[in-house]
């Protein structure tokens, strides 16, 4: 090349590269200016108009071709996975188990204080307004909103994601959680931006008309801090969840209200009134001196390794989906890329990057992972995590690992199984439609090769009474309940396609091999006769002292719901005002305050000092060590104690299964098609076996069990037999209620020792023997249902009190008061059978336009 022409191309070069600069700076001025803005906007408003094409194609998330790899890559990872999950298995994972809300949400509490980052929530409900220690009015601090607050004002990122119910159906008001948290830190102020809250699914038609979903829901219970930490179960962050082993029901203190345990809506009996306007949270319509609440029996998991980031990663891939799905054009969400799920990985985690991207691309975690507490040398805990997940809930092809896992397991089991669960409706085959989960399939496998072995083989299970939250089981409103409840016993023992039927059909027993039990408490309403008296001194009813309290211990989470960024939701009481401290001109507040004054002013005339003589509640008796009812104070003639007995349900919540001493599964996945699928509620739980073992036996043989899961299911056993102390409600020196980085503390006593073995004679002679008992003297004082007696709704007519009456107490009052306390005494932990012969002879669910070929999947 001469010289000449050297210079001739280097002078286009320049004139090119100096023409690329100026067209770069008009772009850049272009896009700075309105016009970009308007064209932008325009090609927003098109895509946004163009998804109502989707209504003719339930495939839009599937059928383009960067979407057809990403699927491909998903099933690729799944399918090397055992039970084609998402997350590998994790070695070496630090895991500690909880049981009952108090240690739970104690733990919770300490967890969420120490976060330096980031918290990632996602639950079905969530209530801001809920006291993470009891009680309440010593622990004003420790309110969850309160604490959002001061991590957000610290610096901290929360990011919460909740089930956006339909409103027709349920109360849980997410509009409510949204506001309410987004309202803490207002703009001006310190940490306003930090708490962000999406819920879906989204119910927009003009937004989302083609993906709307009434049916199903968001159902998992976990969070993340950190990145270090997580916690996974059944417990949500809500209302009626915060209870303790002995499950006390009544919560009327003569002393002064200030010790109450629960506030204000956070103390319900959903078999007498479900929650109300859960919003106005204050409003409490339940009286405390008539009825006791339902006690909540839930178990959870806290997590330090691996299988941190595994949650974490579906909580990113689910708040990426909402992004997508609903806020794709709405600045104030951003996407959130994860380390190690960067570049061509993006896609995993349900990253998009559009032409003209609303929001910023955020790196999570916000500090390296290699400063992360994983790695498989945190514990000694082998885990995996599973999920119910698909197309609606997270953008991705069908997912059903937890079902895999439960099949599996239950199928492989050799000693016994060992299920905790809200619901129990399951197939055995392909002949129980609509029912298509397979765990019963594998139930029945496991007992009849069992019995053809002749091996000692148990399947105990523990499952609410009444499953869902009906008052009286013979009104129409409670069809609902009865549907869940006619396919839970066609599951059970109820037709040829039954697993009882099933087993016998090949020669084996299942009488000899499976057993069915429930969990209830009773407790006496400290209803004294000083407490009447004070009623009639001041003129105010107890049950306006407790609307009171709650007012006064809760009312700064109420005024300050109006959310700057997104409007207040209608019921949140003074939803105009923007600062959570002005309370100006609440009338009603006021009132509120006087009557409660008036109550406590009168306190000396009805004889009441800060010493009351009688326990503000016996439901400790029940467990060991404890005084017999008969040593139990009561203020006048026991003949007046006779109306404060109440006894309820102990509502079985948690998701647990445990096989063999060996291995756990535990989440937020009920035993129903609804989680198990993958198409329906999605679910994410987590399945455990620990490498550290114990010495054992099984069946009086040696035998190494693991200590995670040995250790959990001896400690729920005793707390079910009356074989755990009571606890306290300070849970500052309780191992078991702090986070996972300090052990179990697995009461290594004699009734430790007592229940090590699961299949011995002598632990299951004592198991159906307090079974038995329980049962006779809960049916013999208080007509407790359902019952074995109740063949059909004649049969319930004649247990029951008549409709209208209250359920619960004492169904004789001409019973000697000596003779209920003596009876009571010899009730021992909650453990009772459950009556697989209740209405078998009525038709539970009429088909009809509640329950028909179209809805009943909703039941099942």
């Amino acid at each position: 090349m001469s010289e000449e022409n050297g210079e001739s191309s280097s002078g286009h070069h320049h004139l090119r590269d100096k023409m690329k600069g100026e067209f770069h700076d008009m772009r850049e001025k272009f896009r700075d200016s309105k016009l970009y803005d308007l064209k932008v906007g325009i090609i927003h408003k098109k895509h946004e108009i163009g998804k109502f094409a989707n209504l003719l194609n339930p495939n839009h998330r599937h059928d383009e071709e960067h979407e057809k790899i990403t699927d491909d890559k998903r099933t690729k990872i799944a399918d090397s996975h055992r039970f084609k999950s998402f997350a590998p298995e994790r070695p070496g994972n630090n895991i500690k188990w909880y049981v009952d809300g108090r240690n739970y949400f104690w733990a919770v509490s300490v967890a969420l204080e120490a976060a330096k980052e980031t918290i990632y929530i996602e639950d079905w409900w969530l209530s801001p307004e809920l006291f993470m220690r009891r009680p309440p009015y010593f622990n004003q601090e420790w309110r969850l909103d309160q604490i959002l607050k001061r991590k957000a004002e610290a610096g901290v990122k929360v990011f919460v994601i909740v089930y956006r119910e339909v409103e027709a159906a349920l109360t849980c008001n997410s509009e409510h959680t949204k506001h309410a948290l987004q309202a803490l830190c207002p703009k001006g102020t310190k940490g306003h931006g930090n708490i962000q809250v999406m819920r879906h699914p989204d119910h927009n038609v003009l937004e989302n008309a083609a993906d709307m979903t009434f049916y199903w829901a968001h159902h998992e219970k976990f969070i993340v801090i950190d990145y270090n930490t997580a916690f996974i179960g059944g417990l949500d962050l809500c209302f009626g969840r915060w209870d303790s082993h002995q499950h006390p029901l009544a919560d009327v203190h003569p002393a002064g209200v200030s010790t109450e345990i629960w506030p204000g809506q956070d103390f319900n009996n959903n078999r007498v009134m479900d929650f109300k306007k859960v919003a106005d949270w204050k409003a409490n319509e339940l009286s405390k001196t008539e009825y006791g609440r339902m006690p909540w029996h839930d178990v959870a998991m806290g997590v330090i390794g691996d299988c941190v980031y595994d949650i974490a990663e579906h909580f990113v891939l689910r708040w990426n989906f909402i992004k997508r799905d609903k806020y794709k054009r709405d600045g104030r969400y951003d996407w959130l890329i994860m380390e190690g799920r960067e570049g061509p990985d993006e896609d995993l985690i349900g990253v998009q990057r559009p032409q003209h991207p609303v929001g910023d691309y955020i790196n999570h975690p916000l500090s390296p992972l290699s400063g992360k507490t994983l790695g498989d040398k945190q514990g000694t805990v082998h885990a995996q995590v599973v999920r119910s997940s698909g197309d609606w809930s997270s953008g991705i092809l069908t997912e059903h690992s937890i079902q895999n896992a439960y099949s599996e397991l239950i199928r492989n089991a050799q000693h016994y199984i060992y299920i905790e669960n809200q619901f129990f409706i399951t197939a055995t085959g392909t002949e129980q439609a609509p029912i298509k989960n397979t765990v019963g399939k594998a139930i029945v496998e496991a007992v009849v090769r069992a019995g053809k072995e002749g091996r000692k083989f148990r399947v105990i299970v523990v499952i609410p009474s009444i499953p869902g939250f009906a008052g009286d089981l013979r009104d129409d409103a409670a069809l609902g309940t009865r549907a869940i409840m006619d396919y839970q016993y066609k599951s059970i023992c109820r037709g040829e396609h039954s697993i009882f039927e099933q087993i016998k059909a090949q020669g084996v027993d299942p009488n000899q091999h499976i057993f069915f039990f429930n969990l209830r408490s009773y407790d006496r309403l400290n209803v004294t006769p000083a407490i009447k008296k004070q009623e009639e001194a001041s003129g105010v009813k107890y049950q306006d002292v407790q609307r009171a309290e709650a007012e006064e211990i809760m009312d700064s989470g109420i005024h300050g719901s109006r959310d700057q960024d997104e409007g207040a939701d209608n019921h949140m009481g003074k939803s105009h005002a923007l600062d959570p401290r002005d309370d100006s001109g609440d009338e009603e507040k006021e009132k509120r305050v006087d009557a409660k004054r008036k109550f406590e002013a009168k306190s000396q005339f009805a004889g009441i000092n800060e010493e009351s003589p009688t326990t503000d509640s016996v439901a400790k008796n029940a467990m060991l060590g404890m005084s017999k009812l008969w040593d139990e104070d009561w203020e006048g003639p026991l003949e007046g104690e006779v109306d404060n007995w109440i006894q309820e349900e102990l509502y079985i919540h948690g998701k647990l299964l445990i096989i063999d001493d060996k291995t756990v599964l535990c989440g937020s996945s009920n035993l129903n098609d609804r989680s198990q699928l993958g198409i329906h509620d999605s679910e994410l739980s987590i399945v455990m076996t620990d490498t550290k073992t114990i010495s054992s036996t099984m069946n009086g043989e040696e035998y190494e069990a693991g200590y995670h899961a040995a250790t959990l299911r001896r400690y729920l056993w005793r707390e079910h037999l009356g074989l755990l102390s009571p606890q306290d409600l300070d849970a500052t020196n309780d191992p078991n209620a702090q986070p996972p980085d300090t052990p179990n503390d697995i009461n290594d006593d004699d009734m430790y020792k007592l229940v090590a073995d699961p299949l011995s004679d002598e632990v299951w002679e004592m198991w159906t023997s307090r079974a038995t008992k329980n049962t006779e003297i809960f049916r013999q004082l208080f007509h407790a249902d359902p019952d074995d007696f109740v063949k059909t709704f004649d049969d319930y007519d004649k247990l029951l009190p008549p409709k209208g009456v209250k359920s619960g107490h004492i169904y004789d009052r001409m019973i000697p008061p000596q003779e209920i306390r003596q009876k009571l005494d010899m009730i021992k932990g909650h453990l009772v059978w459950m009556p697989l012969e209740f209405l078998k002879d009525a038709p539970m669910a009429e088909s009809g336009l509640q329950i028909n070929s179209w809805t009943e999947s909703v039941y099942t």
